[in-house]
């Protein structure tokens, strides 16, 4: 039994992005690959961009929704296991997202449309580093975090060094990671968390 057309559409918006990038992939070629219309795929998606981000949000790691989750209820983890796992999705959502996103910035007129169209849409690059910011100062201000602690910093650290990775280790250039992903997310909370926590002297009062 075929799939919804939407579905077909996103799964088809994913490969084709995945595979030759978002700058060369065109609505015409999803809808091919998702055997419907244009006017099909347009019923369901506005643009492009729209699919774009509807692929960042429903076919890869997800990031933004764990996030929000963690806001809204930290649980009874630990802050360094939340950022454990946080760091654990990033590292993912960015190895998926990178090849996707990449050949934008060889078309600087596109790259101009797609930024324009992701501003209209209240969404971009900065959404993770800002909701991972507003977790870490719910944990401030529950006394889990150093009064004191840079949550932006902190968040941009960490969600920097999984771009980073997933930049630096491409699995195109045949170099593997000196860390496994699971090891290296454990390492990267740790780390920050020595950073951002609390002494004990402080938590004891």
């Amino acid at each position: 039994m075929q799939k919804p057309a939407r579905e077909r559409i996103l799964d088809a918006s994913h490969e084709l992005m995945r595979t030759i990038g978002l700058a060369r992939t065109t609505t015409k070629e999803i809808a091919r690959a998702a055997d419907c219309s244009e006017a099909a795929l347009y019923k369901h998606f506005a643009s492009k961009e729209e699919l774009f981000v509807a692929v960042l949000k429903e076919r890869l790691p997800e990031l933004g929704p764990l996030l929000h989750r963690l806001t809204a209820d930290p649980g009874d983890r630990s802050v360094e296991e939340n950022l454990t796992e946080i760091a654990r999705q990033a590292v993912h959502f960015y190895a998926e997202s990178f090849p996707i996103a990449a050949s934008l910035y060889a078309e600087t007129r596109l790259k101009r449309r797609h930024d324009d169209s992701m501003r209209e849409m209240g969404t971009g690059p900065h959404t993770p580093i800002e909701g991972l910011d507003t977790y870490l100062r719910s944990e401030r201000e529950a006394g889990r975090v150093s009064p004191g602690a840079d949550t932006f910093a902190a968040a941009s650290l960490l969600l920097g060094a999984c771009a980073q990775r997933a930049f630096a280790y491409d699995s195109t250039i045949g170099k593997e990671p000196p860390q496994p992903v699971d090891e290296f997310a454990a390492a990267l909370a740790r780390t920050l968390l020595n950073g951002i926590s609390r002494p004990a002297s402080d938590r004891s009062r």
